[in-house]
């Protein structure tokens, strides 16, 4: 039996989140097969086939797949199940609003979010946000899984030389339709794949501090912008900076956590970051338990006499 793991793209771009899921299945020791459903995608598929341990790239190209809806992808993996031992996606956003409705589709439950692989049917997951890991073991004749990316490196995007195939489309279920997209555009690193990020908290009192603070910090360092939720909800930056349970999951090389207290579902969204380096003027703040480095002190002192010495 092969493994289907579902390309994350943008129709001209693979996304890095779809080499993590791809690491996951190299581990389950099967035949890995690709699907990149899109619009236009032939540069898609043309990097999808490069990428390394993938055996066969399947693309339905259809105009009903140009904003990868999940109710179409859902009834296009459903559609092409058969022969599959296991259905894996990347845990992004996207990956969460689809493979749901392929395991219903399916009838079977959904392993969610791993971060190892034990064998063919067992997992380990992380419960009670990340405090403790479950280890789970399915015996659904089909496992649909999503992937934590932080919990696997990146297969290399070159050197594999997988055949390319036809997929036949599905219908348009006409469930739903994108009406727009409000992309935010930056200069600096994609913040699911930075290898440097620095996050900001409430502390820092309102979006103008935190950009007039963070910013240039950020420039220096050729770092991601974060956020934790507190500040995500007092309108400092939009959602799509929140790093958290709620938010997106990162493990750079080092994490820079300026003025966040540490509550419990910011750290289940962090801490697995190679080096944490935590700054606030709360000496009890829960971040210094999980910091490898902490500064006691006033971030509006601190910060641009760091910026100044970089």
């Amino acid at each position: 039996m092969s493994i289907l793991v579902i390309a994350e793209h943008d129709n001209a771009h693979l996304k890095t989140a779809t080499l993590n899921a791809v690491a996951a299945a190299v581990k389950l020791g099967s035949e890995i097969h690709l699907l990149v459903a899109g619009s236009g995608c032939d540069a898609v598929a043309e990097q999808a086939a490069a990428v390394a341990g993938v055996a066969k790239v399947k693309v339905a190209d259809a105009a009903h797949y140009a904003d990868q809806t999940a109710e179409n992808l859902a009834a296009l993996i459903h559609a092409h199940a058969g022969g599959y031992s296991h259905i894996l996606a990347a845990a992004t956003s996207n990956g969460k609003n689809t493979l749901p409705r392929v395991a219903a589709l399916l009838d079977v439950a959904q392993i969610s979010d791993i971060i190892a692989v034990e064998d063919a049917d067992t997992f380990v997951r992380p419960i009670y946000a990340g405090n403790a890991l479950a280890t789970v073991k399915s015996a659904d004749a089909v496992k649909v899984i999503t992937v934590r990316t932080t919990g696997f490196d990146p297969v290399s995007a070159v050197g594999g030389s997988a055949t390319i195939e036809t997929l036949a489309s599905a219908s348009d279920q006409g469930q739903a339709r994108l009406i727009g997209r409000e992309i935010t555009k930056s200069a600096r690193p994609e913040l699911g794949a930075a290898k440097v990020i620095i996050s900001g908290g409430r502390a820092l009192g309102s979006g103008e501090a935190y950009r007039q603070l963070l910013e240039p910090l950020a420039d220096k360092l050729g770092a991601a912008l974060g956020a934790s939720r507190a500040a995500v909800d007092a309108g400092f930056v939009p959602n799509d900076y929140q790093v958290g349970q709620t938010g997106k999951i990162v493990a750079p090389q080092l994490y820079i956590a300026i003025g966040i207290s540490g509550a419990i579902q910011h750290l289940a969204g962090m801490k697995d970051s190679k080096v944490i380096v935590a700054i606030n003027k709360d000496p009890d703040a829960p971040i210094f338990q999980v910091a490898d480095y902490g500064l006691v002190a006033d971030l509006f002192q601190v910060i641009p006499e760091l910026t100044a010495a970089l």
